[in-house]
């Protein structure tokens, strides 16, 4: 079992880092998305990350964590 499981949310135009002057960042949030679970990972845990537009979705998630984590117990 992991140490913790991490919830990572990316909020509103997030999904366009990068996109927008692809010059001036180098890293999109897929990028940085695989980077942090790879370094959650190698200490153990585990890493869900969800982006969303929408604020509604965001606090959904947050409200939805507690059920998930207890689900994989």
């Amino acid at each position: 079992m992991p140490v913790a499981r991490l919830l990572l949310l990316n909020g509103p135009n997030l999904n366009l880092l990068g996109h927008a002057s692809p010059g001036l960042r180098r890293r999109n949030a897929g990028v940085i998305e695989a980077r942090l679970k790879s370094q959650a990972a190698s200490k153990g845990h585990t890493l869900d990350a969800f982006q969303s537009n929408a604020e509604h979705e965001l606090i959904q998630r947050v409200q939805r964590a507690p059920q998930d984590a207890s689900r994989l117990c």
